[in-house]
């Protein structure tokens, strides 16, 4: 009976997912307000502990009156590059897994 439970409870391990919902992206680069050239930006941030995957996402010149999304991605890895041109933009960055996703946060960029 013992070896039973402790059996049911392993098993029940694996379905546990980290709750990350009350974490957030720490953003490594571009810091929020930055003023760049246009060309490739590379986003960067560093890793929440449970997430499986990053949601990317990017929008010209703002999302709430957007005129382009220029990017709507889940990535694996700590960085995502993307090519833009002059403008404005806000942009997001929030980890996720299977059951939760972690804070968001809207940052503004300026490239020239």
């Amino acid at each position: 009976m013992v070896m039973l439970l402790l059996t049911l409870l392993i098993g029940c391990e694996a379905i546990f997912v980290d709750n990350i919902s009350d974490d957030k992206v720490e953003i490594l680069a571009p810091v929020n307000g930055t003023v760049m050239d246009a060309g490739t930006v590379t986003f960067s941030w560093k890793n929440i502990e449970g997430a499986d995957q990053y949601q990317v996402r990017i929008a010209k010149p703002n999302f709430l009156n957007a005129t382009q999304i220029v990017a709507d991605t889940l990535v694996t890895k700590t960085s995502f590059s993307n090519v833009l041109e002059a403008g404005e933009y806000e942009w997001m960055i929030y980890g996720v897994n299977s059951e939760y996703q972690s804070m968001e946060e809207i940052y503004t960029l300026t490239l020239n």
